[in-house]
């Protein structure tokens, strides 16, 4: 099995979501003009933010956020 790649997230500008409670405590943060070659969007509990980051292909993301606006 080969080993993954880790992707550096120290760059990433993260926001919070705009739903999030004015203490920011139950929500998540979304870094979505992440640099990059192949376009992902990395999105962290903001309660933990030195935790793990899930990482979404751009597209996927893209198509999750048209389902939630339907």
């Amino acid at each position: 099995m080969k080993p993954s790649k880790r992707l550096d997230l120290n760059s990433a500008a993260w926001r919070k979501s705009s739903y999030s409670d004015e203490l920011g405590s139950d929500c998540v943060e979304v870094a979505d003009n992440f640099p990059g070659v192949i376009p992902v969007i990395p999105v962290r509990d903001s309660k933990n933010p030195q935790g793990p980051a899930v990482v979404f292909p751009a597209g996927a993301w893209a198509a999750f956020l048209s389902g939630l606006k339907e």
